[in-house]
């Protein structure tokens, strides 16, 4: 039987077996050598690759693997089929050895039930664990700061330092025979002997449990993007969804399948099977849809468009094998593993082709105007012309584990969320690479999972989305020169997120409810319309963590738990107002409102209104919707004599008092603005003004006298007290 299986290179891959001996094989040229026999009571269980160095110092291929065996011992051996060093690690068996994902330290487990961890060159470093019982399988956390093992039934995680909190807890109803841990989504795999496999998250929550399957679950592993994962069992290969849905299953005659590993750049995989076979497996059919198009990979370099709308189909045939493709803003992207190729949507036939540095790209995301690729060497912006723009880094910068929910694109900025600090998220200029704004990173409380920057609009007003790990959604500005821009909340119990396409609206799923807000924006306008701009929809019809796809026009497109697609239509009429409302239309947008009679609407226009400083339109849209007392402050707004005095009202308006009091100040309205502090009872700031500019302070202290005398309290505050000696009101 082959025990283990493992890929140095994009088509080189090593395989072990209890003939003893170790093989090479190519899968392109279907070439297999002998690199080495095994002495003859070395049985091989378990072989991991030595990792590619992260960031710069990436090479395209491993030179090494460990490989553990029966006797105790593990073995560094050279691609070249040198053995490099032998060690002896454990009583009985070691069972599984694995590589951190700096290639700075191996961990192995054993029939004696200790875990031990080594360094580079194999000298012992500590042992972590000791258990009564064997340990079948290891794998390292992402930040290979801790390390997952089985025990029995058990799954137990065990960061690296003493004394910190380990976390274990019953996966299965038999033995655990296999784990797995993805450095890029931060989930868990494990499988059987009651035949199941599952996906957990980081703090032991159980995602998905499969149907139990006729046979063990013997081999399961993450592909490196973390977008699929594939099962091996007796005669049969799977392969899944992260969420846990199965995608395809074949019953290929191999017997059970040990290992599994797949290849760097995630388009294929090996597996050994009992029957001393090496099965090679390569992933097809992924779809792309937008708009009237619908592209499915037919061959490893081949793909189908076909145009929905007259049903012509469209084949494109690429020199090597497709590795990521995105379509999105009527063009597609694709990289293969030596080139990027750039298609437009209303020409199929003449694609823009340029040459790609590193190679396995493991993103890509577009925005209208350019795109972004991610390798294993950086973030690269491209234009639709194949020119690059820029390449923004950042201190510590870990591109291999990038995602979709990571990282965010649109026209004038980029957002990465940091993997160092959870609670940061970097924000460029997309055409400079640089910094914005001051070049602080924007930085929140709590742990952050998914960003999303908005799409339309002027860049000074870019909003950013993002749910945290207390699944919170919020919203801030991206912008920040000097003053800090509030972070607000807008959302509870968010599992995921969407901007429009076409304009600012923001969907998600919140708990049970599926909501659209028309016009988030509206927090910074007047906190009390955000409610009267959402529209709300129960979301139970999708099931349990639904995740949204995509929102373009319109169509909002969901993915539910079992892997099926739900499409949703949204009311046409925020986006048309949206359009008037950024050309400056207002009568359009009136006559809209009008039309449709919808107080959602009206909210959204008098929210807009006042962003846009339309004072006539917002009177007409509160009234719309009943805000009297509004209206009311809106009309003593109009009447004031001078400009800046009315600037700083509709700021008071929008609750921004500290703006509306340097605006005054400026202007030199010096009473005005300690009219506005007494109105809002903050005395100390009016008194201070007053002493200041070295006015109006008799005004303060009779206004102040009054409150007092209002409320029946005597003075207490000091200053007001010592100022009060001095002056006759």
């Amino acid at each position: 039987l082959v025990s283990c299986v493992g890929w140095t290179a994009a088509d080189e891959l090593f395989s072990c077996s209890d003939d003893q001996q170790v093989m090479k094989w190519n899968p392109a040229s279907s070439e297999s050598t002998r690199v080495l026999q095994l002495p003859g009571d070395v049985y091989p269980l378990d072989l991991h690759c030595f990792p590619r160095g992260t960031g710069g110092k990436r090479q395209s291929q491993a030179e090494s693997f460990v490989l553990t065996s029966s006797d105790g011992k593990f073995h560094l051996i050279s691609k070249l089929g040198r053995v490099e060093k032998s060690v002896e690690a454990h009583c009985g068996a070691v069972l599984a050895g694995r590589w951190n994902y700096e290639g700075t330290a191996l961990v192995t487990v054993g029939e004696d039930g200790q875990v031990k961890i080594w360094s580079k060159s194999g000298m012992l470093r500590s042992t972590l664990a000791q258990q009564g019982t064997p340990v079948y399988s290891v794998s390292w956390a992402p930040d290979s700061d801790k390390v997952l093992y089985t025990s029995g039934q058990q799954l137990i995680i065990k960061p690296l330092q003493p004394n910190a909190k380990v976390l274990q807890w019953k996966a299965h109803d038999g033995l655990i025979l296999k784990t797995d841990w993805n450095s890029v989504n931060d989930l868990i795999l494990s499988a059987g002997e009651d035949c199941r496999y599952k996906v957990w998250d980081s703090f032991g929550r159980a995602l998905y449990s499969s149907q139990p399957h006729e046979y063990p679950i013997t081999a399961i592993a993450w592909a490196l993007d973390g977008e699929l994962f594939a099962v091996g069992s007796f005669n049969t290969l799977r392969l899944c969804d992260k969420t846990g849905w199965s995608y395809a299953l074949e019953k290929p005659n191999t017997g059970s399948i040990f290992a599994i590993s797949w290849s760097i750049d995630g388009t294929q995989l090996a597996g050994a099977c009992g029957n001393g076979q090496v099965i090679f497996a390569h992933v097809v059919e992924q779809h792309w849809e937008w708009q009237n198009f619908h592209i499915t990979l037919i061959k490893r370099r081949t793909m189908k468009v076909h145009n929905v709308i007259n049903d012509a189909v469209d084949l494109l045939e690429f020199r090597d094998r497709v590795i990521k493709a995105s379509l999105n803003y009527g063009y597609l992207v694709v990289s293969t593993s030596l080139q990027c190729y750039v298609f437009s949507t209303r020409n199929w036939n003449t694609p823009l082709i340029f040459d790609l540095k590193e190679g396995t790209v493991s993103l890509i995301l577009q925005a209208e105007r350019h795109f972004l690729l991610v390798d294993g060497g950086g973030l690269y912006l491209y234009s639709y012309e194949g020119r690059l723009i820029s390449s923004p880094k950042y201190p510590g910068m870990r591109t291999d584990i990038l995602n979709a929910l990571t990282v965010s694109l649109s026209n004038d900025t980029l957002a990465v969320k940091d993997k160092a600090d959870e609670r940061v998220i970097y924000i460029f200029e997309a055409l400079s690479g640089k910094p914005l704004g001051d070049g602080k990173p924007l930085t929140h409380k709590t742990e952050i999972v998914e960003i999303a920057l908005d799409q339309k609009g002027l860049t000074s007003e870019r909003k950013i989305a993002f749910i945290d790990k207390n699944r919170d959604l919020f919203i801030t500005s991206v912008k920040r020169f000097g003053k800090e821009q509030k972070i607000v909340k807008i959302g509870t119990m968010a599992q995921s997120l969407a901007w429009n396409d076409g304009c600012n609206i923001l969907c998600g799923i919140q708990d049970s409810r599926f909501t659209v807000w028309y016009y988030p924006n509206a927090v910074y306008v007047d906190k009390d319309l955000l409610p009267k701009t959402l529209y709300e929809k129960d979301a139970s019809e999708f099931s349990k963590s639904p995740q949204i796809v995509s929102f373009v026009g319109n169509q909002v497109t969901i993915r539910r738990a079992d892997g099926s697609l739900v499409h949703l239509h949204i009311s046409p009429y925020p986006a048309i107002l949206h359009g008037h409302v950024s050309s400056s239309r207002w009568q359009d947008g009136l006559r809209l409102c009008r039309f449709v009679k919808d107080q959602t609407l009206w909210a959204c226009l008098a929210a807009m209104a006042v962003a846009n400083k339309d004072m006539s339109t917002a009177e007409i849209a509160y009234a719309a919707i009943g805000e009297i007392d509004k209206v009311q402050y809106i009309n003593s707004i109009k009447e004031l004599p001078s400009k800046e005095s009315r600037l700083a009202h509709l700021l008071l308006f929008s609750g921004s008092c500290q703006e509306a009091e340097a605006l005054l100040l400026q202007a030199g309205l010096v009473y005005q603005a300690i009219q506005i502090n007494i109105n809002l009872y903050n005395w100390e700031r009016a008194l201070e003004l007053a002493v200041k500019h070295r006015t109006h302070v008799d005004t303060v202290l009779a206004y102040r006298q009054k409150f007092l005398e209002d409320f029946g309290k005597k003075e207490t505050n000091q200053r007001f007290l010592q100022y009060a000696e001095g002056v006759s009101v």
